[in-house]
């Protein structure tokens, strides 16, 4: 009896232990039994033994449960078409394996105390059940709840770090025990994670063949490690760095459902950024390496030259080979580092939230560094946020100035929507002619696009079809009716710039990031274009001016000469109020916004050597600049928007005002300019603008302009009273 009881306990049934099994439910409580016609058994001993026999029941579940999990058979047919096989692989789990291994361990501490409950009662002359009740009964406190954690898992399901999450709760018991235990089965899972985590951290590698891990693609094609480009086929580089930048910007993402609780999201997106660092630094551009070494090479440098000058017919491979032709971006003391840190907390019986975070930290350090010094470093970074500013942020003026002086006819004119673009060009590049010298190697880089014309093409069609051309060429501006409710939509206002930007710097100027430069770039040149057709009406007025003031002096007409001066006067009082808003704004932009800031960034830069931190500092450098610009309120970028296209309404006025004198028109415009202008003050200095800390620089901006209190005194009537309408004095030639 006590051999078939030794028996029962290792999990086989027979004539003394039966079972009691429903085959179409899964057991909840143990089916062992003991035979129903014993009765030479006492009750009491009855009760013992079936207490005992449960523990072979256990036993059994669990060695099948390991046995199951621990089944490879599902890894190898990925290359069987059966449906059932193939579903099988996809539902495997490397958790789950790794926790039957633990399982199997507490297994073989339970045989041996089988075996040795065995010896115990061979070697005794009189054995009793109390030897076998003495030998196992630190078992009862074990295999039972270990019972209900795979019941658990094969009902719920639970995989991945759902897995390490069941088994981070069950760790708090009051059973010093069964802690031990779930710790172990833990420290199991923890093994894989390790892996995992040094595969990502280390390499740059996804492995997650089941899909359990909290990093995660966002796409669902095969992991495809081993791509070799050839530098020579600028289809495939081009192919190459488009699949890089998607890597980096939506290639992975984490998966908050196999995210263990016990890891907080910061660390995880830390472990997300340093993966993906790697994979950069590991897999650089082709392109970027043959750069780099041309540059830092003297050998190849002058290799370079002799090539040019003799028509280059000679193998490169013979030259190249032995030359180290890149050094590499991640040295392999540092990956062995990172090796080194993730070993340690692999081999650490327990896991210590605080060792991880620390190590995880310490390799996210490591990744952004290096990643710093390829983007700072070897792909200019500064020079490139310089010609940013140069050109999106109008800091070349001259280039601008030329530029728009070159332009000023064509704009006089709707774009045509075929040739708005090519248009554009010959000024473009005559301006850089007279004013980019050949040193200037980022203007290569820059070019002049119409993205938005032909998108909104009819919406600029209507405003230009009420814009109709007199016979000197200048456009005329609606009727007085409509000035207010439909102004003239200027087609050439879509104008603007794009930037080329080569591998790494993509993944710093983003596509949204450089949205944002044109924005801004759009803003800037209306705003200069607005100023000096402001400059030019002035002085294309005086020039006529002293025409007729020298046909005064010569026919000497009965007119007075201060009658002939008086006609314009009305006119120069709106216009040096409105030059005197523009040229407010454009210094407080240039050099309270863009300067100060630009200033700030490059403090930051200095003092920063983290790719993250760069980021988040250009991401706040480019949300002041649309910030204290006013771009993001939009009842302040209407009424800034209106005040520029009145200002080229009135300067178009003014130039037809020789041969078509239309006063009503310009009375409207001086109308509509200082309502728009008084509502422009009166939102700056409100205490939500002028006392927040988003404008620093406005209350300086605002004392300009308000510096003899005219604007506060003009706003405060606006708001108290209706005033009437300013009218200009009607002079008969």
């Amino acid at each position: 009896m006590l051999h078939e009881l030794l028996l029962a306990l290792l999990g086989y049934t027979g004539d003394l232990v039966v079972e009691d099994r429903d085959p179409l439910h899964p057991p909840s409580a143990p089916t062992f039994k003991l035979a129903p016609d014993l009765s030479f058994i006492v009750p009491s001993d009855q009760a013992l033994i079936q207490g005992l026999i449960s523990l072979g029941f256990y036993y059994r579940e669990l060695d099948r449960f390991a046995s199951k999990s621990r089944d490879l058979s599902s890894v190898y047919c990925s290359g069987n078409d059966d449906a059932s096989l193939k579903e099988k692989a996809g539902a495997g789990s490397v958790y789950r394996r790794a926790i039957a291994n633990g399982i199997v361990e507490i297994l073989s501490v339970y045989r041996s105390a089988v075996l040795q409950v065995e010896q115990n009662l061979l070697a005794d002359p009189m054995p009793i059940l109390a030897t076998v009740t003495k030998g196992l009964n630190k078992f009862e406190v074990l295999l039972p709840p270990l019972y209900e954690l795979i019941v658990e898992i094969e009902r719920e399901n639970v995989r991945g770090g759902q897995l390490l999450n069941l088994l981070h709760k069950r760790c708090h018991c009051g059973v010093p025990e069964l802690q031990a235990c779930i710790q172990r089965l833990l420290w199991h899972g923890h093994q894989v994670l390790y892996n995992q985590l040094a595969s990502w951290m280390v390499y740059g590698i996804l492995q997650d063949q089941h899909g359990e891990f909290f990093i995660r693609r966002q796409d669902r094609y095969v992991e495809s490690e081993s791509i070799q480009p050839d530098p020579d086929h600028k289809l495939k580089q081009k192919s190459f760095e488009d699949a890089s930048l998607t890597d980096w910007h939506s290639g992975f993402h984490i998966f908050l459902d196999m995210l263990p609780e016990y890891i907080r999201m910061p660390v995880a997106e830390s472990i997300l950024f340093s993966g993906k660092a790697v994979r950069v630094l590991r897999n650089p551009s082709s392109s970027l390496k043959l750069q780099q070494t041309f540059v830092h090479h003297p050998v190849l440098r002058g290799y370079s030259k002799l090539q040019g000058s003799l028509g280059g017919g000679a193998p490169q491979k013979e030259l190249f080979k032995g030359i180290d032709l890149f050094e590499e971006l991640l040295p392999q003391s540092e990956s062995d580092k990172i090796y080194a840190m993730l070993r340690q907390l692999k081999e650490s019986p327990e896991f210590h939230r605080r060792f991880f975070e620390s190590a995880v930290s310490s390799i996210r350090i490591i990744a952004a560094n290096h990643l710093w010094q390829l983007v700072v470093i070897r792909a200019d970074l500064n020079g490139h946020l310089k010609a940013l500013k140069d050109y999106f942020l109008l800091a070349k003026g001259d280039f601008f100035q030329c530029f728009l002086e070159e332009s000023r006819q064509l704009m006089r004119l709707p774009p045509r929507q075929s040739t708005a673009e090519a248009d554009l060009m010959v000024p473009f590049q005559l301006a850089s002619l007279k004013t980019i010298g050949d040193e200037d190697k980022y203007f290569s880089r820059v070019s002049l696009r119409m993205p938005s014309f032909g998108i909104s093409v009819g919406a600029a069609q209507v405003g230009l079809s009420k814009m109709k051309l007199s016979t000197d060429g200048v456009p005329s501006v609606p009727s007085q009716g409509s000035a207010s409710s439909e102004l003239s939509v200027d087609g050439w206002d879509g104008m603007a710039l794009e930037y080329s930007v080569d591998w790494p710097l993509q993944l710093f100027f983003t596509q949204e990031v450089l949205s944002k430069y044109r924005k801004v770039f759009q803003y800037l040149i209306r705003l200069k274009r607005t100023q000096m057709e402001l400059e030019k009406s002035w002085a294309s007025v005086m020039h006529q001016e002293h025409v007729d003031f020298a046909n005064y002096r010569k026919d000497r007409k009965s007119s007075s000469i201060s009658h002939l001066r008086r006609r314009y006067n009305p006119m120069w009082r709106v216009r040096e109020h409105m030059i005197f808003l523009i040229r407010n704004l454009q210094f407080y932009i240039q050099v309270d916004v863009i300067e100060s800031q630009w200033n700030s960034l490059q403090a930051r830069v200095q003092d920063s050597h983290d790719f993250t931190e760069l980021v988040g500092f250009h991401q706040d450098y480019l949300s002041a600049l649309i910030s204290q610009s006013f771009l993001d309120i939009g009842s302040v970028s209407r009424i800034l928007d209106s005040i520029m296209k009145l200002c080229l309404q009135f300067c178009w006025n003014v130039e037809r005002y020789e041969t078509n004198p239309d006063m009503s028109e310009l009375e409207h415009i001086t109308e509509e300019f200082g309502k728009k202008s008084n509502s422009l003050y009166t939102i700056l200095r409100s205490s939500r603008l002028a006392g927040s800390q988003r404008a620093p620089f406005l209350r300086q901006f605002l004392m300009r302009l308000n510096f003899n209190s005219f604007f506060e005194a003009t706003a405060r009537g606006v708001l108290n009273f209706v005033r009437p309408r300013p009218t200009l004095p009607n002079v008969q030639q």
